[in-house]
């Protein structure tokens, strides 16, 4: 059984949402506030967070923030706006995915079921190595010869799901969608901002890569650079 939290204000959308989603099994908790949603992600025990941007004490962006601040809990926020700024801005956020207003408690669930497919998979995955770099995806951290690598939430993220497919080419596209979770084209400059930033911390360059390799035209991989 997994625990959902629901933040959202209006009574009948946030009734309706844990009947649903607790019929499908899940322990849900619903709260109305936003500063009751960061108390509750506080005390942590929670598989989901389902976070409302119209909330009346505190605007949804604030307490995505301050969420992300104090748990790597999963978040999916509830937008009434469906626009690509809207969505990128949540995304870097801190938001693991999205749902545009109005969804239907199904929706809601297959995406609720998404994450937590991917938590399950990170989380029996275990510390990945390859060469002198070591990922525990479970912990969140990476490890270069020994000493820490200093990664912000994306560049970890896009650093252990190419370590998940190692010598695998993924694409842009699949970067913007999986990583991002943007499954729309556009916005490349991003992923190509965070190689960029994830080589130098790798102590790489593009002219000069070890571990991230470039595949002209299709898309970039993560290789052994001893083997």
């Amino acid at each position: 059984m997994s625990s959902i939290l629901i933040v959202e204000d209006e009574f009948a959308i946030r009734n309706a949402l844990a009947e649903f989603l607790a019929a499908a099994g899940h322990a849900v908790e619903a709260l109305s506030s936003g500063m009751e949603g960061v108390q509750r992600a506080v005390q942590g025990g929670l598989d989901v967070v389902v976070l409302d941007l119209g909330l009346p004490d505190v605007d949804g962006s604030e307490v995505l923030k301050m969420i992300r601040a104090v748990s790597a809990v999963p978040v999916i926020v509830a937008t009434a706006r469906d626009d690509e700024a809207e969505i990128v801005r949540i995304l870097k956020d801190g938001a693991d995915d999205y749902v545009v207003k109005p969804f239907s408690g199904a929706q809601l669930q297959a995406r609720i079921e998404a994450i937590l497919r991917r938590a399950g998979s990170a989380e029996m995955a275990g510390p990945i190595t390859i060469g002198q770099l070591e990922i525990d995806v479970d912990r969140r951290t990476a490890e270069m010869n020994g000493a820490p690598l200093d990664l912000t939430r994306k560049e970890f993220d896009l650093l252990a799901f190419l370590a998940g497919q190692v010598g695998v080419v993924a694409s842009k596209r699949q970067l913007l969608a999986e990583v991002w979770r943007q499954p729309y084209g556009g916005a490349d400059k991003t992923v190509d901002v965070h190689l960029s930033v994830l080589r130098r911390k790798l102590g790489e360059t593009a002219a000069e890569p070890r571990y991230l390799r470039t595949v002209h035209g299709v898309g970039v991989k993560l290789v052994d650079p001893t083997s």
